[in-house]
């Protein structure tokens, strides 16, 4: 079982974990590692307005920048109560880069999204390739530049990683997208 730097265990959580254990490691398995290593925080942010959220997310990568990369590798910051609707969080993303240039975070973070909904630009709501980037809720994940610059200095042709998590979701069959997918694909 993998172990997750958590606070007590709620919902949110277990779904957020399914999704890490099952999901994302499956499309990036370079991923896997902090998680045996329980170096990934989940926080769940019981925010409901954008300034809240702000400081809330502030204050993760404040902590995540006091933390050795050796005993914290990453945040994800879950947001069960806001930003439901892809296009407020994608327009809320741009707060976010403010927040990053203003503290001189870019560079030494970036932020990777995941939403329910989330739909590339371009392709088509029920399109596979979004599932890449669907979780059960809105995360921020709050990812360290030099470490992910380590992990995929090791990895040959990365610039193909998107194309074949893209192959990948594509030939999932129904079965396979209800298992990983229950929020989106329910049992019928």
């Amino acid at each position: 079982m993998l172990s997750i730097n958590a606070e007590p265990n709620t919902p949110q959580m277990q779904l957020t974990r399914q999704w890490l254990e099952q999901v994302v490691i499956g499309l990036c398995p370079f991923a896997a590692q902090p998680l045996l290593e329980n170096r990934v925080r989940i926080q769940v942010c019981d925010s409901t307005t954008e300034l809240h959220l702000l400081e809330m997310l502030y204050a993760e990568l404040d902590w995540l920048d006091q933390q050795p990369a050796s005993e914290l590798e990453t945040t994800l910051l879950v947001l069960p109560n806001m930003l439901t609707d892809f296009a407020d969080y994608n327009q809320f993303l741009d707060q976010v880069d403010v927040l990053l240039d203003e503290f001189a975070w870019h560079g030494k973070y970036q932020i990777a999204s995941f939403h329910p909904q989330y739909c590339f630009a371009g392709t088509a709501p029920e399109a596979a390739e979004n599932l890449t980037n669907r979780a059960p809720y809105p995360i921020l994940h709050l990812i360290r530049e030099d470490s992910l610059a380590a992990v995929l200095a090791h990895v040959e042709r990365p610039e193909e990683i998107p194309a074949q998590n893209i192959r990948r979701v594509n030939s999932l069959r129904p079965d396979e997208k209800h298992r990983l997918f229950p929020w989106i694909f329910p049992v019928a």
